[in-house]
């Protein structure tokens, strides 16, 4: 969850660590740090608050130098102080960055206690410091001091190490966490996301469990967890540095709302080329999906919301069953694994590491066959899995996801079809028609984007609201699901959701005149089971917001307010539901004043538990 950036180079680096530091904002953090080695000797600037701070005070010092660290945190042990920021530093000679969680750091920190050293952070971080300087001074040897600290460590960590007696080197270590290497002319980078680096350098090196890797300004040098030295695969990214800037936008969240028809279309157009072949998925696809009888999602947040939408698609398309579960939950219980059933995992970054733990418990309970759908190429979920599936929906940068979303769906509709065809279940006459219906998606979405001008003049009724309901059914209860988190991820309201047809199980003791509820409700086979639920909250005194479609009979009146999404689409109307919700959960947040783009005390890429 936190950002690292380091650069060996033979021009100032400072410029360039603070500039990957700002593009690694949108991870979430806390506080930002430079080290940078200036004359044998390691100054550091640290900042709480944004990474703006840290710099004018990095300019105020004049800092300048050619080997240097930069880091972002998002607090997990200690509080939110400079102190616990990064980098650390172990006796003025080793600087140290890191992203994860050190799950021994207490046993480790009594016994460097015990040694002599002294700790001034409360964080896990500060360990590794110190363990790195303990075998630095027995070897001199900072690449060994590295590696042998490393193999001491349990938990999940990407480090970045500079020593002040090494000044053409940087070290660097990875072990369920994102890292990668950047190549540039006579300097070298490491880096949390290729975002970080893209203003240097686009060929990139991602980095495999357990490496360590070494930085000259010549060159890189990798060694795997076995001790051998490797060559990894060169990959130069696709990225631009245009998809990373707001142009006319006033968020980043408003602005990958309004690129999803692109991003759609970009991501169906994979679909269309080949139509629902098993070649969608992979090159050992075709062997090994006719083999599978059933489908275990694993994924969080807004990705399970995704997992469940998907669960309707394959169970009525395929004919077959189809698990949903929390990747963070299933990690920790007595699973009962069926090795028939495709494992599916969801992430938009690839590194979501309670989805990554998740899918090696699910390979040792006997699962031999995983795809994983994912935003980012060759990040960790792709290089587990023997199938995959990228979605195309380019950069994403505002912590709530928007885009990343619906191409998910489009991802898990293309393989409930292909499913379905390979279980007999789908005639070509089927296949054309939701062809087709993917083809007309991106501009049912954009028909939908038109009525953001109607969206927002609700955002002033729920903007001195403490709580909201949603509410939803079949298909469209994930959408209502997926409408609160966006509601309380950037409003700060706090949002529920429940199936409607719950309601007079319990939720409908909330509602009262300063509950809204929000009512997803499209012309489908439930309309009038969800007429008769909106009936339930009126009677209460509940004022209704309900999205509709344009063929439905809804007629505003008093506390009831209707919008009106373009007609209704069929099987992929989630798709187009769920761009309302994101549209309110944007206006209500822009109401209430709150930091859109970076909630409080969340982050974009959760790489720790």
């Amino acid at each position: 969850m936190c950002g690292i950036v380091g650069a060996i180079a033979a021009r100032d680096v400072v410029p360039l660590l603070v500039d990957g530091l700002k593009r690694l904002e949108y991870r979430g953090y806390d506080s930002a740090g430079i080290a940078i080695l200036v004359d044998k000797a390691i100054h550091r600037v640290r900042r709480v608050g944004r990474v703006v701070e840290m710099e004018n005070a990095a300019q105020a010092e004049q800092l300048r130098g050619q080997l240097g660290i930069g880091h972002t945190r998002w607090a997990t042990h200690g509080g939110v102080t400079e102190p616990n920021a990064h980098p650390h530093i172990s006796f003025g000679k080793i600087a140290v960055v890191h992203n994860g969680i050190i799950e021994n750091h207490e046993q480790q920190r009594e016994r460097l206690q015990q040694l002599g050293y002294a700790f001034e952070s409360q964080t896990d971080t500060e360990v590794i410091a110190h363990l790195i300087h303990h075998y630095y001074q027995a070897s001199a040897d900072l690449f060994d001091a590295v590696k042998r600290a490393s193999r001491e460590l349990t938990g999940a960590y990407a480090i970045g190490v500079i020593a002040a007696d090494r000044p053409d080197e940087l070290i660097c270590a990875r072990m369920g966490c994102p890292l990668l290497l950047g190549l540039g002319d006579n300097e070298n980078f490491i880096a949390s996301d290729v975002s970080a680096i893209l203003s240097a350098t686009r060929r990139v090196i991602f980095l495999e469990e357990g490496d360590i890797a070494r930085l000259t300004r010549a060159g890189v040098q990798i060694m795997d967890q076995h001790d051998q030295t490797v060559q990894r695969t060169e990959h130069l990214s696709d990225i631009s540095l245009a998809s990373l800037e707001l142009g006319p936008y006033s968020h980043f969240m408003q602005k990958e709302i309004h690129e999803q028809p692109k991003a759609l279309s970009d991501t169906i157009d994979a679909v269309l080329e080949c139509g629902f072949d098993s070649v969608l998925f992979g090159a050992q696809a075709a062997t090994l999906l006719p083999k599978l009888d059933g489908v275990k999602i694993l994924a969080c947040g807004t990705s399970y919301y995704a997992g469940l939408t998907a669960k309707y698609w394959i169970e009525s398309l395929a004919g077959i069953p189809c698990d949903v579960e929390i990747a963070s939950e299933y990690r920790y219980r007595a699973a009962w694994a069926k090795p028939s059933h495709l494992v599916v995992t969801i992430s938009q970054s690839g590194e979501t590491l309670d989805t990554m733990e998740a899918l090696k418990y699910a390979k040792q309970l006997g699962h031999h066959c995983a795809l994983s759908i994912c935003n980012v190429r060759e990040s960790a979920l792709p290089r587990a899995s023997e199938l995959v599936f990228y979605t195309r929906a380019g950069a994403e940068i505002g912590v709530a996801s928007t885009k990343a979303f619906t191409t998910q769906l489009v991802a898990l509709f293309a393989l409930a079809v292909t499913l379905g065809k390979l279980q007999g279940n789908i005639s070509a006459a089927d296949e054309a028609r939701y062809l087709d219906e993917l083809r007309h998606l991106p501009g049912s979405v954009q028909h939908a984007l038109n009525l953001e001008p109607q969206i927002k003049a609700w955002a002033d009724k729920f903007a001195n609201k403490a709580n909201a309901l949603f509410l939803g059914r079949g298909l469209h209860y994930p959408v209502a699901l997926e409408g609160a988190l966006k509601l309380k991820e950037i409003s700060y309201i706090h949002a529920e959701a429940y199936s409607a047809g719950e309601l007079k199980h319990g939720p409908l003791a909330l509602v009262d005149e300063n509950m809204p509820v929000v009512v997803i409700a499209p012309n489908d086979a439930l309309l009038e089971k969800v007429k008769s639920n909106m009936q339930e909250v009126r009677a209460r005194g509940g004022e209704l917001f309900v999205f509709a479609d344009a063929d439905s009979h809804f007629s505003e009146s008093d506390g009831v307010h209707v919008i009106r999404t373009p007609r209704h689409v069929g099987i992929l109307s989630p798709i187009i539901h769920t761009i309302p919700v994101q549209l309110l959960a944007y206006h209500v947040a822009l109401a209430r004043g709150t930091d859109v783009d970076k909630p409080r005390n969340l982050a974009k890429s959760v790489t720790v538990e």
